[in-house]
């Protein structure tokens, strides 16, 4: 060995020759030669110790040998001094490695590449890998090692983890750089994306580029759903998980997603979700809020915390999100007014010329020369306030024409939704049974959000303003019908027989005017002096004027019975006594029952939209 003057001076070198490396391979195929050229050691290599797997994997030699030759570079760690090394934090010294019982894999290299002295020293660093790292030293000839070659080979295994870790943090800071470089990039093309008006669909492939992660896109406005790459390759390909998502699975995540939503109180904060679905399937659900609303979420399919820089970078796809949201909200709520009141002007009969309507109609897509089927839901629980809830059961309704492959037009009418089935230019061609199934569907599907299942009339054909006016008159018709028997469901005009014709009659001053002079005045008295009049004349004509039927009919005595009957006679001097005094009584009785509601419904249903 060396002097030490001779010593620190190649230490010296060694530490120069280290720094000026810039690449981690350069910089271990450096050190170990130097280390075998400055300490008089013939062979060296640098191990990564695998422990999990077993093994030492060898990462670079130095082998001045002219003989070139198929070397091991994996050795069982149960054959190498390595782990020991590691183990005690101190070198492993082999003076002959051929005649080493300990470590019988080192004595069986020894003999076939004739070397005897073998050095093992624990590095205190790690590879890319954060696998733990040895340097091995080998001498041809037997070497005794003393107290100072050991500290002398130590500094310079030392210098070397000096300088493995310097260039593994300046890699690591490359790596930042270059991914914070790529990350605003991809945040810039995503937000000039959404400037340029993009849909979501092209601005949702920009996700997975951005976040490095499966994402899942949820517009609950548009009631779709839509993906980036799969989150479970193995059972889906990427292809295969947007065709899955088309159907009841996608439903499952609107469902499950918004529920949790609507638990977490409707705050912005990231929402943890477990087992998501039938598949199981972990998430960090980001909502998507427009004035304060959840409009939708982002899915991001991972059960760890996001890094700093995947936090910024899901606020910056969390943003460009919601300003989508934000004008699709805005886009929808504008055409459903627009085309709600347009719609509103038609069957209300307000328009002045003919061809400025359907011109206007044009625009918004709507075409009323062409035959058009108009079916009508009426909500159970009346004028649905939130508008929220009211656009997701019209886009519910498109959703479903879309999965029934059906062209039409969903119109919100404030109480309930007309929707306008195209039939193309055979209306008599159109499948009579798929409508119906359609319109069974829709109601079912509609009634899971209420209380009760809503009122489907099944009306005519239109292909006019004046017959979609018409017919619009002739559906509400129905459904006060329906309401007054508490009818549910889809119906037809068939079911009701000649009611709605009776009250189309009602609906005319002439019969107006004939309930107020029939029973006007018994109207009127029950609701200044809260008296049952009314209900018990409506019950005494129902039981055929027969006294003892009514009063059980009513649960009362018939004494009681006949003192109402005599005050309705003797204070508002109406009786029963004859028959056609009888019919005129009971005709204005079924047709005040029939408009009790009062007006046409469209007017409150205009009202609303006016409203909104």
């Amino acid at each position: 060995m060396a002097n030490s003057a001779a010593r620190f001076k190649t230490l010296r070198d060694i530490a120069s020759r280290i720094n000026s490396d810039s690449d981690l391979a350069s910089l271990l195929q450096d050190l170990i030669r130097l280390a075998c050229e400055h300490g008089a050691w013939d062979l060296g290599s640098i191990m990564a110790i695998d422990t999990a797997g077993g093994y030492t994997d060898v990462m670079v030699r130095h082998d001045p040998s002219l003989l070139r030759r198929k070397l091991e570079n994996r050795w069982e760690l149960a054959s190498s001094p390595a782990l020991t090394a590691l183990r005690r934090g101190q070198p492993v010294y082999i003076r002959d490695a051929t005649a080493s019982a300990e470590f019988p894999g080192y004595r069986r290299d020894a003999i076939e590449r004739d070397y005897r002295t073998v050095l093992v020293l624990p590095m205190a660093c790690t590879d890319a890998n954060e696998r733990p790292m040895v340097m091995g030293v080998i001498s041809r000839a037997l070497t005794e090692v003393s107290d100072d070659d050991l500290a002398y080979m130590d500094m310079i295994v030392h210098l070397g983890a000096i300088a493995i870790d310097r260039e593994k943090r300046h890699l690591a800071q490359l790596a930042a750089a270059e991914q914070l470089r790529r990350g605003l990039l991809s945040q810039a093309a995503m937000l000039q994306e959404v400037l340029a008006g993009g849909s979501t669909v092209s601005l949702a492939a920009k996700l997975n580029e951005l976040l490095g992660t499966p994402v899942l896109v949820l517009d609950f406005f548009a009631n779709s759903v839509l993906a980036t790459a799969s989150p479970l390759p193995d059972q889906y390909t990427d292809d295969a998980w947007r065709s899955a998502l088309d159907g009841p699975l996608g439903n499952e995540f609107l469902q499950e997603v918004r529920a949790a939503i609507d638990i977490a109180g409707g705050r912005p904060g990231t929402v943890q979700m477990r087992k998501l679905t039938r598949l199981r399937l972990d998430a960090q659900v980001e909502p998507l809020q427009v004035d304060g609303q959840p409009v939708g979420a982002m899915l991001c399919f991972t059960s760890q915390s996001p890094a700093d820089f995947q936090r910024l970078m899901l606020q910056s796809a969390k943003f460009a999100l919601s300003v989508q949201m934000m004008r699709s909200v805005i886009r929808f709520r504008f055409e459903s007014r627009t085309l709600s009141e347009l719609f509103f002007e038609i069957v209300e009969r307000r328009w002045r010329d003919p061809q400025d309507i359907l011109a206007r109609a044009r625009r918004l897509g709507l075409s009323l020369v062409e035959p058009a089927q108009m079916l009508i839901v009426d909500f159970p629980n009346g004028p649905n306030r939130s508008d929220d809830q009211s656009a997701g059961h019209h886009q519910n309704v498109e959703r479903l024409l879309r999965q029934q492959d059906m062209a039409g037009h969903v119109i919100s009418v404030g109480s309930g939704l007309v929707c306008l089935l195209h039939l193309g230019k055979d209306a008599a061609g159109q499948d009579a049974q798929k409508t119906t199934a359609f319109a069974r569907r829709m109601s079912t599907m509609l009634g899971a959000s209420f209380t009760a299942e809503p009122i489907v009339v099944m009306g005519g054909v239109c292909n006019s303003l004046e017959s979609c006016a018409t017919e619009w008159e002739r559906c509400w018709r129905m459904i006060r019908v329906a309401r007054t028997f508490g009818r549910s469901g889809v119906l037809a005009a068939p079911e009701f027989g000649p009611l709605p014709l009776l009250i189309g009659a009602a609906d005319s001053a002439d019969m107006r005017s004939f309930v107020e002079g029939a029973i006007g005045p018994l109207i009127q008295h029950d609701r200044n002096n809260n008296t049952p009049y009314l209900e018990t004349l409506a019950a005494y004509v129902r039981a055929g004027c027969r006294g003892q039927q009514c009063a059980n009919d009513m649960g009362i005595h018939v004494t009681t019975l006949r003192y109402r009957m005599a005050r309705i006679a003797d204070l508002l001097g109406i009786d029963v006594d004859t028959p056609d005094r009888r019919f005129s009584i009971e005709l204005a009785l079924r047709l005040h029952g029939l408009t009790e509601e009062g007006p046409a419904l469209r007017s409150p249903a205009a009202k609303e939209v006016a409203r909104r």
